[in-house]
């Protein structure tokens, strides 16, 4: 074939990372899709755009949910949308490499593969990379003689605790707490204490600005939203306060299933990790001074990446570049019935 191009992906649940090995570049786009009915209206960011300001008729939503693909369909749309964006002419049988989920069945193994070759995209050869390992590639770890690492990712909807000895992943946890929940939180805490109903996104906006763990600065924004008595809109001034109260919740269950976690690891690989620290990536990890506090929870130390959300897609371009590097990725091919 005389154009063949290399894709690395991750499908997050808020956003979609591309990695194009022709372009040599990593884009990055929503993972949303506005529909009403079987009619696409929006895609990507445009489609974020009228998250939570489209009329009833109008559905707006991710097509994946905690890591894992939950529409086949509207997921092949938006990532075909996406790839049509950075290559105007896409050519059939690139190679693919998805960063996947740790555990999946036979059945999500093969979403990812109909994601690759469906009704919009053919004839590509599809890879498959687990998370955890694309993580620990992008932030340096060697995986050839590792006496035992952590890695965690918090990400929109999810938070993965992993830890990586000998080249594998032998134990693993996954919790449904990411930042999605930390702004619902804060929504909540707003809605308890103002008696003031706001959007999600004004949440994350109120999480992005005020949020702070350790450093508690007294601050304060001025936001819209419904009175929860009367139904009209209101303004209220926020507290910082009250935005760091409802990111607590989240961030407390969080180190607390970590610590939980720590204590279940053999006494040899705990004290690798407790001389190497743990290493600390996801979009979540924006949130400033996040390895700080986990590290006063804990009592380990942590490794922030500043990688962000990028880190899984990092880890795929350099397993694209390197040669060495791809038997961490295992080749996916659809079984014949």
């Amino acid at each position: 074939m005389l154009f063949r191009n290399t894709y690395g992906i991750d499908l997050g649940n808020s956003t979609i990372k591309v990695y194009s090995a022709l372009r040599n570049k990593t884009f990055l786009e929503k993972n949303m899709i506005a529909s009403r009915g079987r009619t696409i209206i929006a895609v990507g960011n445009e489609a974020y755009e009228m998250f939570e300001k489209s009329p009833a008729d109008i559905s707006v939503s991710s097509p994946m949910a905690f890591g894992m693909i939950a529409n086949l369909e509207l997921q092949e749309i938006t990532l075909y949308s996406m790839l049509k964006k950075i290559d105007h002419i896409i050519g059939f049988g690139s190679d693919i490499y998805f960063s996947v989920p740790l555990d999946m069945t036979a059945v999500e193994k093969r979403a990812f593969y109909h994601v690759a070759n469906g009704h919009w995209l053919r004839k590509n050869r599809v890879f498959m990379v687990e998370a955890p390992i694309a993580d620990a590639i992008a932030m340096g770890v060697n995986l050839e003689k590792n006496v035992g690492s952590m890695i965690v990712n918090i990400g929109a909807q999810s938070t993965q605790f992993s830890i990586i000895a000998d080249g594998r992943i032998i134990i693993s946890r996954k919790i449904p707490i990411g930042g999605r929940q930390m702004n619902e939180a804060i929504c909540a805490e707003i809605r308890k204490r103002y008696s003031l109903q706001i959007g999600t996104r004004t949440g994350k906006r109120l999480k992005l600005f005020m949020g702070r763990l350790n450093d508690q600065r007294k601050e304060a924004r001025k936001v819209v939203g419904i009175d929860s008595i009367s139904g009209l809109p209101r303004e209220e001034v926020i507290s910082s306060y009250v935005v760091n109260a409802g990111i607590m919740n989240c961030v407390n269950e969080i180190a607390a299933e970590m610590k939980t976690f720590l204590e279940r690891i053999p006494p040899q690989i705990s004290y690798q990790i407790a001389r190497e620290g743990i290493y600390l990536t996801g979009g979540s990890t924006r949130l400033p001074y996040i390895d700080h506090y986990l590290a006063s929870y804990t009592g380990f130390t942590f490794n922030l990446s500043d990688l962000y959300e990028t880190s899984a897609v990092c880890g795929l371009e350099k397993i694209i570049r390197d040669r060495e590097l791809k038997k961490w990725a295992q080749s996916i091919k659809q079984r014949k019935l």
